[in-house]
């Protein structure tokens, strides 16, 4: 039953659209080229709303490796 409900959740999770990461600070740090406010870089933020979900889920997997590359001022 376990196994079921594990199944359940991620068929679950999978079916939800994937959200923007943007947090309305955008700028753009000139040293790693990554947006100080989500963590993307511009190609990533213009091609967000062409991704399938499979591939925005892959961006979020970086963000938070990618946190230490920005300037914070």
């Amino acid at each position: 039953m376990a196994r079921v409900a594990t199944m359940q959740a991620a068929a679950a999770e999978a079916a939800q659209p994937v959200a923007s990461p943007c947090v309305s600070i955008c700028r753009m740090d000139p040293a790693s080229g990554l947006c100080v406010g989500c963590l993307r870089t511009l190609d990533e933020i213009a091609q967000w709303s062409r991704l399938n979900d499979d591939d925005k889920r892959a961006v979020l997997d970086q963000l938070e490796a990618r946190a230490g590359q920005v300037a914070w001022d």
